[in-house]
């Protein structure tokens, strides 16, 4: 009889490493309200997929409306009756209010259609505006981090050290950064769990931040990583997720960056290089091109 308390993992191949929240889960039985919250995925959406989808809509509202004029053959005067190629650019004119004077709406009809059009014409604009004036003024962080992160001897006591730099020659105020352990977990019962262990830091705030910032957390007994090894962090599908927040003072907007180390993207014994240099003059300066070096 198996004890229920046994711990012991099956013998399978653990799952890809996925990083948190780089990947999306696949969703059984949530609604489908996509179209309630159309605005927030057009601001997620990539640059090409953004524009592709604006390109999309264009042509359809113009073909729809297109087919409404072929309804009436004479409704636009100078245009061949029937002609779908001749409605959907009298379509286009109508939407962009160019107003060449080729073509003209002549019946009622016709009139009352391209009423409709230029009144859903100034909607999308206004629609479409707003979108990429939403998309272009969002702040951004322009925060680097050390593409590896180091476990070494800091006064005596082993240190998780990783580091962070301001890309953008400006101030970030009151900068904080929190540092979390997350891996897998089997409790007593025998149920898998993703627990999170907050990793305390030796300083979590700077008032100001527009150089470099050197977090460090240390391995005690008190850390959720005493005793820990690169193959136990493999085992548990261990992750360190960073994530880095601040008032950005150009933008005076709340910005925030993140980042995330795999067990095999930390250096045990390792050390970051010093990157503050002195030249021939005696004037210190940041050495970027050592940035995510470890000695």
């Amino acid at each position: 009889m198996t004890d229920p308390t046994d711990q012991t993992l099956p013998l399978t191949p653990p799952p890809p490493f996925t990083r948190m929240g780089a990947g999306r889960p696949r969703y059984v039985g949530l609604p489908r309200d996509a179209w309630r919250d159309a605005y927030h995925i057009m601001l997620t959406l990539p640059t090409g997929a953004f524009l592709g989808v604006l390109a999309v809509v264009y042509l359809c509202v113009n073909s729809l409306f297109a087919g409404l004029y072929v309804l009436d053959p004479g409704g636009i005067a100078n245009a061949r009756p029937g002609s779908f190629t001749d409605a959907f650019f009298f379509s286009v004119q109508t939407l962009g209010g160019l107003g060449y004077g080729v073509m003209a709406p002549r019946s009622l009809y016709a009139n009352l259609v391209s009423m409709c059009e230029v009144f859903l014409g100034l909607l999308n604009l206004g629609i479409a505006t707003g979108l990429l004036f939403a998309r272009i003024s969002k702040p951004t962080a322009r925060i680097m981090f050390s593409q590896r992160a180091v476990i070494g001897p800091l006064n005596g006591k082993p240190t998780l050290m990783f580091r962070a730099a301001n890309r953008r020659r400006n101030l970030v105020i009151e900068a904080e950064v929190t540092v979390t352990l997350i891996r897998n977990v089997t409790t007593g019962e025998g149920r898998g769990l993703r627990r999170f262990h907050e990793l305390s830091t030796i300083r979590s705030r700077t008032p100001l931040f527009f150089m470099t910032w050197q977090v460090m957390h240390v391995i005690d007994e008190a850390s959720p990583l005493w005793g820990e090894t690169t193959e136990s962090l493999l085992a548990s599908q261990a992750e360190i997720l960073v994530v880095m927040k601040g008032l950005d003072e150009t933008f005076a907007s709340t910005i925030h960056a993140r980042t995330s180390y795999a067990p095999d993207e930390i250096v045990w014994g390792g050390r970051l290089a010093d990157i503050f240099t002195t030249d021939d003059a005696g004037e210190r300066f940041i050495d970027f091109r050592r940035f995510h070096d470890v000695d």
